[in-house]
């Protein structure tokens, strides 16, 4: 796998007209070596792949990157930053824009204005990420055991919750339950938002009890070998509102006809469209502020496919896992957000996730 990856990467390098790549970005770095250190990088040629990163790494390159030479990092950036380079003759070295700081950038470039004048920095962006967007059957196969841990902890717990519990509690229970199934750290922090805070797409939980009758949206997920899964479900302990019963059948509604109409060739901008024309039509557009979907793979949001207004003109293929999460929020009332996890396969949506929604109760 890591060997057909660095295939693709050197073709991508190739298009972009430089001679090698230096990787900085965690989530890269893994992709293309399967090293999942804290602390290191890449130098990528046509010929070489080298991993560069400290002495409290090496066994562990030893084991998950066999086919990597490995080099080690010691004393200060202007000493092994030089001798990462000797002996390769390159003129044009791509760095991730994105992920160097200001201050490294120029420290960079003033070691090579002293060692290599020749040699040129080129920042590059979506080089690495452009090949996570199109998952391979092995990294589905994570996807989908986290996305099963995650619907079995949530279907688990939220069968027994009562009036009472707080965020901050629930959040825990969700955590504890995954983890004892078998996820790694959570991707990302749990969200319960209750009440008005379910007006808040990115409430972190706090003491808040959750009240009868209120709505209660849930963003949570697992990790499995490092890749991890993404559900969001609302529900409601106890009898809820009319409100309730009317934004949850607008989101759902809208949820189903993305899910339904999204095919392999359409981009980002067209998949968004058929959720959000559906809650704009019932007069909610303005408080549908997000995006219908994002990748997820690595990253809670890979970089591709994104599913927005705002996206890219890039087909969907097959192979690619995103999100499908349209929401409405009512900053006096609260919110609804209904989130599954899909693959594209043989050209249309194949649900990852199926975790018990509420109407299903």
């Amino acid at each position: 796998m890591t060997t057909n990856r660095l295939a693709k990467l050197r073709q991508e390098l190739t298009k972009r007209e430089v001679d090698a790549i230096f990787i900085s970005q965690p989530g890269n770095r893994y992709y293309i070596s399967g090293f999942d250190g804290s602390a290191g990088y890449l130098f990528i040629t046509p010929k070489d792949a080298v991993l560069a990163t400290d002495f409290r790494y090496f066994e562990q390159v030893k084991q998950q990157s066999p086919h990597f030479t490995l080099f080690e990092i010691k004393g200060r950036t202007d000493e092994w930053f030089p001798k990462l380079l000797e002996g390769h003759e390159i003129q044009r070295l791509g760095f991730e824009s994105p992920y160097i700081t200001f201050d490294f950038y120029h420290e960079l470039v003033a070691i090579l204005d002293r060692k290599r004048p020749r040699l040129h920095l080129v920042p590059l962006e979506n080089t690495v990420e452009k090949l996570r967007g199109v998952k391979e059957p092995e990294e589905i196969e994570c996807i989908q055991r986290a996305a099963e841990i995650g619907d079995a902890a949530f279907d688990s717990v939220t069968a027994r919750l009562k009036p009472g519990i707080t965020e901050l509690q629930l959040a825990w229970k969700l955590e504890k339950s995954m983890r004892e199934a078998g996820s790694q750290s959570m991707p990302f922090g749990i969200i319960v938002a209750a009440g008005l805070n379910a007006a808040l797409p990115h409430h972190q939980p706090t003491d808040r009890p959750i009240a009868a009758g209120e709505p209660v949206v849930i963003d949570m997920g697992a990790k499995f070998k490092n890749y991890g899964s993404d559900l969001t479900r609302t529900i409601c302990l106890g009898k809820p509102d009319k409100t309730f019963y009317k934004i949850y059948d607008i989101v759902l509604r809208a949820q189903e006809a993305a899910i339904d109409g999204i095919c392999a060739g359409m981009n980002g901008i067209q998949a968004d469209s058929l959720a959000r024309s559906i809650i704009s039509t019932a007069g909610y557009g303005n408080v549908f502020g997000h995006g219908l979907g994002h990748g997820v793979g690595l990253a809670t949001h890979d970089p591709a496919p994104r599913l927005s207004p705002l996206a890219t003109t890039d087909a969907l293929t097959d192979g690619m896992v995103f999100s499908i999460e349209p929401g409405i929020y009512l900053p006096e009332w609260g919110g609804i957000r209904i989130e599954d996890l899909a693959v594209m396969e043989n050209g249309k949506v194949k649900l990852l996730s199926h975790a018990r929604k509420w109407h299903d109760k």
